[in-house]
């Protein structure tokens, strides 16, 4: 009796211990091309066990995933390459031994990969993350230089003779850094009626570009332009590495009650913020991080190095001179939430060296401003408003003459 026992649970056990090593499941798989950096996002049912490594000739990143099937979702990734990813030719997955799959990336050129796991946060559970990035910082800059370039070579004002200037005339080519805030993994704050914030402040800064390409010795350049996310400490080094006067970050406002309204600008502060709600909503953008997914085990020595630079408190003190001309304009265009430019410890404002705004446009939680959002006419009005502030800002501060423009660091 006892060895008949025996016999009959050996199976079961069997059976047991495979059902354990499938249990974890990939529920969806994402994958965000974007100029600097490709991410392939797995979203898991609990954490995952996996090894990578890489080949070449040809070049390719290996992940082998223990104990997941290669199901639906898994499978599915491999339709998701574009061609025109710079860094991913194509993705292949299949099982590839007993309680392991395989997933091969084939590249488009040498790369350097960064593999972590993420917790749960948000509405995402357990993920995974490959993200590539080129082999070299100079690679990675090339776009930086060539996304300059758009706007033409440097342009000079000559002055006017026998002609009394009614305003300022700017010596030299004013860059203004615009950034889209979240992106990718990280859609921002959600409306009543679906509209994402990702979508709304990318809308809204290329029309904010395009305007302010169409002025007389300004360019604009986009920390994004497209649908992927960069971690706030990588939107202040473009905007730096750039040479930006400016530095511009575009939102769309979200609070926990429906009727709260209207537009703001915040600006850094090193005292504390300067209402409960500016503490909030600063809290709020600063998990983007964490949201969107960074590696951790990476150091960015560069940022530790900007944000204890001495030019910090000049450089706020021009940022309230900047956002005050700028909240006295989209006061034109919607109510103000608040009359005053607020303060609080916003990471993406941290760039010591720029004067840096963060644009609240409109509550995207307030369905009456989520509609007004939305519609390209009020999109075009805010553009312009923030346009209009800008070219008040420098009409009473100048830009300094400096010997390059735009030069990569």
């Amino acid at each position: 009796m006892r060895r008949t026992l025996v016999y009959l649970l050996i199976p079961l056990l069997a059976l047991f211990a495979t059902l354990a090593a499938w249990a974890v499941e990939v529920k969806a798989t994402r994958l965000w091309p974007s100029p600097e950096y490709s991410r392939i996002t797995l979203e898991l049912s609990g954490a995952a066990t996996y090894k990578y490594f890489s080949l070449k000739n040809p070049e390719r990143l290996v992940l082998d995933l223990e104990g997941i099937e290669p199901d639906t979702a898994l499978l599915e990734m491999m339709s998701k390459v574009t061609p025109d990813d710079p860094q991913i030719a194509n993705i292949r997955v299949a099982k590839n031994r007993p309680g392991v799959t395989r997933v091969v990336v084939e590249l488009k050129t040498e790369i350097r990969p960064q593999v972590f796991e993420l917790k749960p946060m948000g509405e995402y559970g357990h993920r995974l993350v490959l993200d590539v990035y080129p082999a070299s910082l100079a690679a990675m800059e090339q776009q930086v230089e060539a996304a300059i370039g758009k706007a033409g070579g440097e342009k000079r004002v000559e002055p006017r003779h026998g002609k009394v200037a009614t305003k300022p005339e700017y010596v030299r080519l004013i860059t203004v850094a615009i950034d889209p805030g979240h992106g990718g993994e990280d859609p921002g704050a959600i409306g009543a009626n679906g509209s994402r914030e990702k979508d709304i402040t990318l809308s809204i800064a290329r029309r904010l570009k395009a305007q302010i390409d169409k002025q007389e010795n300004m360019r604009a350049y986009l920390t994004r332009d497209g649908d992927y996310f960069i971690p706030l400490h990588e939107r202040v080094n473009k905007s730096r590495r750039a040479q930006a006067d400016l530095f511009v970050s575009v939102h769309a406002d979200a609070f926990i009650k429906p009727h709260a309204r209207g537009s703001s600008v915040f600006a850094l502060s090193e005292k504390g913020a300067t209402s409960v709600a500016a503490k909030w909503l600063a809290k709020r953008e600063n998990d983007a991080d964490l949201i969107g997914g960074i590696n951790i085990d990476v150091k960015d020595v560069y940022l530790k190095q900007t944000l204890i630079d001495l030019s910090q408190t000049a450089a706020i003190s021009d940022s309230l001179k900047l956002g005050r001309a700028v909240l006295e304009e989209i006061g034109g265009i919607n109510r103000l939430h608040k009359a005053q430019v607020e303060q609080a410890g916003f990471a993406v404002l941290k760039a010591p060296d720029i004067p840096s705004i963060l644009v609240e446009t409109a509550f995207i939680s307030n369905p009456e401003e989520e509609k007004r959002l939305t519609d390209e006419a009020y999109q075009d009005s805010m553009a312009a408003a923030i346009v209009a502030g800008i070219k008040r800002y420098f009409d009473k501060n100048p830009p300094l003459a400096r010997n390059k423009v735009a030069s990569i660091l």
